[in-house]
């Protein structure tokens, strides 16, 4: 499968560029490989698909800050976060890219395209169906290993009627006399510029070029009804609180067996009842007893799917940080996996019994215990920094 290109090295933009330089970067790009251009050059198709996925993404703020962070991998999940890795906005035709970017061009190639994209045929506006937002749990083993959850939607779904036309048979449609089918009307109009020539939807058919005659009894000519529909959505490992999944086409339907809108999935994390969090590192707090600091010992912790052994070597001093590497939570982009941080804490009993008293006074005296509280040099803010150097 081929790399997919940067979308800034796309449209040969800077990574800090506006909102106006990109928009003007990708008109340059469009009009270069436009179909009217090159008719019959598959090569310029694909770089027209590519530059119109680049600004699909670069002109949304939130799809540009997702792919700032995570790069294509933040694009693509279930079905494509975003857009899908085989094209345009997750399955999107060249009418797709006419429509949503259509006013990109300007009046330099008029309301419809050919060159074999259509065969001089004019276009027809596809309509797209809205987002919709959700929010879904998970537990730290599922954020660690990935996750697949099916879930129950509550959405607009295509009539089953109709199929989603709206009309209630083939029949039931006439060319709009207002566009004469094409969907889209002209204007000229007289600027400080010159004469400029705009394209608008038609506002009798909304950019469908018919109208229906005849609609549907069950959805009164939408094409689509209230319904549900069970989605499977696929989580990677390593995702974080707050971030943001979008599943292409799993939004609501479209009106007249348009493009549906996507499904965006906001993460939400559950505490975990013994590690937490700290980016990809996950930190533990251990007590061990004042014996098992001054002797050592063998203790259990845990970590995401089971737990481990470790070692505590005598001498060991509150707030000294054990390192268990590779045993936090993989990056989202696939860079390494962090660790787990044993931080020991010393559990000083808050009362004794004579016996007890006894023994640690005779402890007191004796010449390793006097010695213990003039030897140790290092407070724990030291050792915290020895730790991280």
């Amino acid at each position: 499968m081929a790399t997919k290109r940067d979308y800034y090295e796309v449209l040969g933009v800077q990574r800090g560029a506006s909102a106006d330089e990109i928009k003007k970067a990708y008109r340059k790009a469009a009009i270069q490989y436009h179909p009217d251009k090159n008719p019959g050059d598959k090569e310029a198709e694909e770089k027209f698909k590519e530059a119109a996925e680049a600004y699909d993404v670069l002109s949304n703020p939130d799809k540009k800050a997702r792919y700032d962070q995570f790069g294509h991998e933040g694009m693509s999940g279930a079905g494509g976060f975003g857009g899908s890795a085989g094209g345009f906005g997750g399955g999107f035709t060249m009418e797709d890219i006419f429509s949503q970017f259509g006013d990109i061009f300007g009046g330099h190639f008029g309301g419809g395209f050919s060159g074999g994209f259509g065969g001089g045929r004019s276009r027809e506006r596809v309509n797209r169906g809205s987002d919709l937002r959700i929010k879904v749990k998970l537990t730290l083993k599922e954020i660690v290993n990935g996750t697949t959850k099916k879930l129950k939607i509550n959405k607009m779904i295509a009539c089953d009627q109709c199929g989603g036309t709206g009309a209630k048979d083939k029949s039931s449609y006439a060319t709009c006399t207002t566009c004469n089918g094409s969907g889209y009307v002209t204007q000229v109009v007289n600027t400080f510029f010159g004469r400029t020539q705009t394209t608008q939807p038609c506002p009798t058919c909304h950019g469908e070029g018919r109208i229906i005659t005849t609609p549907c009894p069950k959805c009164h000519g939408e094409g689509i009804v209230r319904g549900e529909e069970i989605v499977e959505i696929r989580i990677p490992a390593g995702v974080g609180e707050g971030m943001q999944l979008t599943v292409s086409g799993k939004g609501n339907a479209a009106r007249h067996g348009g493009v549906n809108g996507d499904l965006l999935v906001l993460i939400e994390e559950e505490p975990d009842k013994e590690l937490v969090r700290d980016g990809n590192d996950l930190i533990y707090n251990l007590n061990i007893t004042f014996p098992q600091a001054v002797l050592g010992a063998s203790v259990e912790v845990p970590t995401v799917d089971a737990r481990a052994k470790i070692k505590i070597e005598p001498g060991t001093q509150a707030g000294k940080v054990l390192r268990l590497r590779g045993k936090g939570i993989p990056d989202v982009n696939g860079y390494g996996r962090g660790d787990i941080l044993v931080v020991v804490n010393i559990d000083v009993p808050s009362s004794v019994s004579a016996s007890e008293k006894g023994l640690l006074e005779q402890l007191a005296q004796t010449e390793h215990f006097k010695q213990a509280g003039q030897s140790r040099d290092m407070n724990i803010f030291d050792r915290m920094r020895s730790f991280f150097r």
